[in-house]
C-alpha cells in the first residue's frame, strides 16, 4: 500500500513512512493510492471480535509494513484498554436509531479508539529503527488527553499538545493537565483551535525545525488516525445488519477525521445510504453541504466545544476525492481559500455530494433539548456532541427502513455542566477518574505566536 499527498507534489509512501511524517511535505494530507476492498461478509460475522474484524480492515493498509500477526497483537494489546468488552457497543434509542459508543476507553472519547493503536503503532516502528520523534498536537479538546494517556511515558517520543486557553471543558483539560510523565508538554494557548492547528502545520511547514525535532502527528491529520477510525463503521454495519444492507451514520464533527473515516468505510464497499455531517453553532460545514460555498467566520464557543472548529482539516482529503484526485489544482484552492477565507466547490461537485452527504446545523438550545429529551423517553445520558448527531439525524430523516447509527462520541461526565442543565443531574465520572479534580495541574501557557511555541518545544524535546 502506498499514499499520496492531497497536494500532488509530495513523495508517495509507504505506510510506516507515512505514519512518522504525518503531515505531507507539501502541506497536503497523506491517503491510499487506491481504497482496498472489504472482504465479503461471513455468516458467522456478527459474532466476530472487534479485533478480528480490526486486522481485516486495517491489514491492506499496513501491507508491505506489518504482517497480521504484529497488527493482531498491537490491536490486541490496544482494544484491553476499553472497559467494554465489545469495545464499540451498540444501544438501540428508538425504533430506526441506534447510538455506537464510542466512549469506553482510556479517556471516555471516540479519539481512544485509533490512539491507543498509534502510541502502539509509533512505539512499534521507531523501536525497530532505533528513532525517537518530537509528537505535536492541536486538540479541541478529547484529542490531547487520548494522545497523552497513549503516547507518555514512551521512550521514543517526547508529546506536546496544545489546547485553546479556556475553551476545553474543565474534565477535558484536567484530562490534559494532570498527566505527570517526563515526556508530556500541555500547552494552553491564548486562542482558538484554529490557532492551535495552525501552528502546528506551520511547525510541519518550517522545514528545519521539523528536521531538527523529527516532527511527527496524532492529529487526524495523521493517516493511521483515519484509518483506525474506519474501523468501528464496519463494526457497527457488521452487528447490525450484517454488513448486508445500508446504514445511514449521522457524525457530529468538527474537524472532519471521524465522518472522513465512515466515507472510508463506504470506499471500500460497505453498504452505507448516507453520512450525516452535524454542526454545532459553528457551521461552516453544513453551509459547504447545503450551498456549495463554505466562509471562514469568527469562533463561537458553544456547549460542545470539540466541534468549535472553521477550518476542518480533514475536509481536505474529501475534497480531493471529489475534485478528482487533482493535487495541484486542490494546493491551489487551499491557499486561495486560506487566503480569502472563502471557497466555493463546482456545481457538479456539490451535486456528486448530494447524492451521498447531508449536513444539519444545531444550536445549544437544540442540545440541551434533545441531552433532555433522550433522557426523559429512555433514561439515557448523551454528551452534547452525540446530541448534536441525534437532532442532525432526526432533522435529516433516513430512508425509509434504512437505520441509523449515530456516533457518541465522548463520555457525559466529560460535559457534565450541559448535561446538568439539560437534565437536573450530573453525570458521574467512572471510579478511575473520582479525583480528578483534586489532582495538581502541569500546563504552560503561551501566545498564538509560532516562534514562541516553537523556542519552547525546541527547549524540552529530547530528540537529537
Amino acid at each position: 500500500m502506498r499514499y499520496v499527498s492531497t497536494r500532488g507534489s509530495a513523495p508517495a509512501l509507504g505506510f510506516s513512512d507515512t505514519l512518522l511524517t504525518g503531515l505531507a511535505s507539501d502541506g497536503g494530507l497523506y491517503v491510499p493510492e487506491q481504497w482496498p476492498a472489504l472482504a465479503a461478509p461471513t455468516e458467522t460475522g456478527s459474532s466476530r471480535s472487534y479485533v478480528d474484524i480490526a486486522v481485516d480492515v486495517m491489514a491492506p493498509f499496513v501491507a508491505g509494513s506489518l504482517n497480521p500477526d504484529e497488527l493482531r497483537g498491537l490491536a490486541a494489546e490496544a482494544y484491553a484498554t476499553f472497559d467494554h468488552p465489545e469495545v464499540t457497543p451498540l444501544v438501540q434509542l428508538d425504533d430506526t436509531t441506534w447510538i455506537l459508543e464510542l466512549f469506553h476507553g482510556p479517556t471516555l472519547a471516540f479519539k481512544d479508539v485509533a490512539l491507543q493503536l498509534l502510541g502502539r503503532l509509533f512505539d512499534f516502528e521507531l523501536g525497530r529503527r532505533g528513532e525517537r520523534v518530537t509528537i505535536v498536537g492541536a486538540t479541541s479538546g478529547d484529542t490531547g488527553s487520548a494522545a497523552i494517556e497513549a503516547c507518555r511515558d514512551r521512550e521514543a517520543m517526547d508529546v506536546f499538545i496544545m489546547h485553546p486557553r479556556g475553551r476545553v471543558s474543565d474534565v477535558q483539560r484536567r484530562q490534559m493537565t494532570t498527566v505527570d510523565a517526563d515526556n508530556v508538554f500541555n500547552i494552553a494557548v491564548d486562542g482558538t483551535f484554529d490557532d492551535c492547528q495552525d501552528l502546528v502545520k506551520a511547525m510541519f511547514a518550517d522545514e528545519a525545525f521539523r528536521r531538527s525535532c523529527r516532527l511527527s502527528a496524532v492529529n487526524s491529520i495523521n493517516w493511521a488516525r483515519v484509518m483506525a477510525q474506519t474501523v468501528y463503521f464496519v463494526v457497527a454495519s457488521e452487528r447490525l445488519v450484517g454488513r448486508r444492507s445500508p446504514l445511514t451514520f449521522a457524525v457530529p464533527t468538527g474537524n472532519f477525521g471521524n465522518v472522513f473515516a465512515a466515507h472510508g468505510a463506504r470506499s471500500m464497499g460497505l453498504p452505507v445510504n448516507r453520512l450525516v455531517v452535524a454542526s454545532n453553532h459553528n457551521d461552516i460545514l453544513t453551509r459547504l453541504f447545503t450551498t456549495g460555498t463554505m466562509e471562514i467566520r469568527e469562533v463561537t464557543a458553544t456547549l460542545s466545544p470539540a466541534m468549535d472548529i472553521q477550518v476542518s482539516s480533514n475536509l481536505e482529503r474529501l475534497l480531493f476525492e471529489v475534485g478528482g484526485r487533482d493535487g495541484a489544482a486542490l494546493a491551489d484552492a487551499m491557499l486561495r481559500f486560506r487566503e480569502d477565507g472563502e471557497m466555493s466547490l463546482a456545481p457538479e461537485s456539490l451535486a456528486t455530494l448530494g447524492e451521498t452527504w447531508s449536513a444539519a446545523r444545531v444550536d445549544d438550545e437544540q442540545t440541551l433539548s434533545t441531552i433532555a429529551d433522550v433522557h426523559a423517553s429512555t433514561g439515557m445520558t448523551v454528551d452534547p456532541h452525540t446530541a448534536v448527531g441525534i437532532a442532525a439525524a432526526r432533522a435529516v430523516g433516513s430512508p425509509t427502513g434504512t437505520p441509523v447509527v449515530v456516533a457518541a462520541t465522548a463520555h457525559p461526565a466529560k460535559f457534565g455542566d450541559a448535561v446538568e442543565k439539560a437534565t437536573g443531574r450530573r453525570p458521574a465520572l467512572p471510579e478511575r477518574l473520582a479525583d480528578l479534580f483534586e489532582r495538581p495541574e502541569i500546563v504552560t501557557e503561551l501566545p498564538a505566536d509560532l516562534a514562541v511555541v516553537e523556542d519552547f518545544v525546541r527547549a524540552r524535546t529530547r530528540v537529537q
